[in-house]
């Protein structure tokens, strides 16, 4: 694993773990790699130095923030999925579902948005939701 420092286009700073120098330059020419600040694709490696830790606390700190890194990029990893799998039915997703758990319309992926009370119902009846995390466009 290698750490690279990266930059978007709108000269936004972040750090991101890839499995080999390959790996980063092929998801960045894709266009995989996005911004945490404004989901901005436009992406190139930034100048880095060596990372050198001076004590324990640094390197435990170290550790939290990629692992909070890592956990964001998975994120936007489900969220892209999902766009680009599942039917967005927005305000009408509660009553969209039920259709589809009760065999009123044909079975398809969708997602959209449900207060937490319309969500407790969902579950009560036995229609299996996940909540998942929020656009990470910067139109949003």
């Amino acid at each position: 694993m290698i750490k690279y420092n990266l930059r978007c286009g709108q000269d936004h700073g972040f750090e991101v773990w890839f499995r080999d120098i390959d790996t980063c330059d092929g998801q960045i020419a894709r266009g995989q790699v996005m911004c945490p600040e404004c989901g901005s694709t436009d992406v190139r490696k930034a100048l880095m130095a060596p990372a050198v830790s001076t004590s324990k606390v640094d390197g435990i700190e170290h550790k939290r923030v990629m692992a909070m890194a890592y956990c964001l990029h998975v994120m936007r990893e489900l969220r892209q999925h999902v766009d680009a799998n599942c039917d967005n039915v927005g305000s009408d997703f509660p009553e969209e579902a039920r259709r589809i758990h009760y065999g009123e319309v044909e079975h398809r992926n969708i997602y959209g948005e449900a207060d937490l009370e319309e969500a407790k119902e969902l579950i009560e009846e036995g229609i299996d939701i996940l909540p998942i995390p929020g656009s990470f466009r910067d139109d949003a």
